[in-house]
């Protein structure tokens, strides 16, 4: 964890005492954003360049999951259990409370968080209307500190707004976290439920955090075993391919395998054998080494395809809902 035990450093180090070879980087954050997910890759990159033995271990990133099936899946399960509280199941507004983020970062650093956000309502609601559900529903988000602007609707504001409007019930949504913690047992269930009843809001129901739930895990396990092959194929693919790649590919890469072996193929069998580079050779693959480095430091210090589609606009869509 970023800011308690264990730390990305205690838990790297397991890593190295467990020899590890091959990892697969899963921030349980389901959307991306620069705050989030890009601060811990980031953290974790430090780590990695830091140490020699972590500099060996192949690894591939997972940056988001919102728009998993088994995870809007298990979201709206959830979402309809509290619905089917009500004597109407169709008449609680089901309000999306998502934790917040100061607007400059949509606007300045093209921050995917906002439209990967609304998104997943999209997903979500779509799930349960097939569901048999057509409950209004309504975004904002919480948990703004400091004097610059953050990311709108807020949550305090839309709260007495649906109040206003003649809202009665409420089944409430922490949309963008997968525990219980500070935010949704102290912020959303005492202060916005007590916001909620001055507002005239008589019904409240909270939906609880992920946590555990049995569908939720299997999806998050399924996300792993499908980008086991990334870690071995993909910066080869991708470097074939002229795709942007990170830092930690190339490195990787120009240590090349065939700097250590090359197989020479007779006619009943092949034979390996250890061969080396002389001075000149070294010294040209560091020269194309380090162009590639420099082409490749523009895209990010991780995922170089992720940045590049954050820059322009394309991002992952939920193909299954297709």
């Amino acid at each position: 964890m970023r800011y308690w035990y264990p730390y990305t450093k205690d838990a790297l180090e397991a890593i190295k005492a467990d020899g590890i070879q091959r990892l697969v980087v899963l921030p349980l954050y389901p959307q991306f954003s620069i705050s989030t997910s890009g601060s811990s890759l980031r953290e974790l990159e430090r780590e990695f360049y830091a140490d020699q033995t972590l500099r060996q271990v192949r690894n591939v990133v997972i940056p988001a999951w919102y728009n998993r099936e088994g995870y809007v899946n298990s979201m709206a399960r959830l979402i309809a259990a509290k619905c089917d509280l009500s004597e109407d199941k169709s008449e609680p507004h089901v309000f999306f409370s998502a934790h917040g983020l100061p607007a400059k970062y949509i606007t300045s650093l093209a921050d995917p968080y906002q439209y990967q956000m609304e998104s997943q309502v999209s997903f979500i609601m779509t799930k349960l209307r097939r569901m048999g559900y057509e409950n209004k529903h309504s975004l904002a988000y919480q948990s703004k500190v400091g004097p610059v602007e953050w990311l709108k609707p807020y949550t305090d504001d839309t709260i007495r707004e649906l109040g206003s409007s003649g809202v009665k019930s409420l089944v409430v949504v922490p949309i963008s976290f997968v525990s219980e913690h500070i935010e949704t047992l102290e912020e959303i269930d005492c202060e916005y439920r007590e916001l909620a009843e001055e507002s005239g809001i008589t019904e409240w129901q909270r939906v609880p955090a992920l946590g555990v739930d049995g569908e939720f895990i299997d999806d998050l396990a399924q996300a792993v075993v499908e980008v086991l092959p990334r870690i071995e194929e993909g910066p080869k693919s991708d470097i074939n391919e002229g795709r942007p790649v990170s830092l930690r590919v190339v490195n990787d890469l120009v240590q090349l395998r065939s700097k250590e072996e090359e197989i020479e193929y007779g006619p009943v069998r092949y034979e390996v054998r250890r061969v080396g580079f002389t001075p000149k050779a070294e010294l040209i693959n560091g020269r194309i080494a380090m162009s590639a480095i420099t082409m490749a430091s523009i895209y990010s210090y991780f995922d170089g395809t992720l940045v590049a589609s954050i820059l322009d606009g394309r991002l992952p869509q939920a193909s299954w809902l297709s």
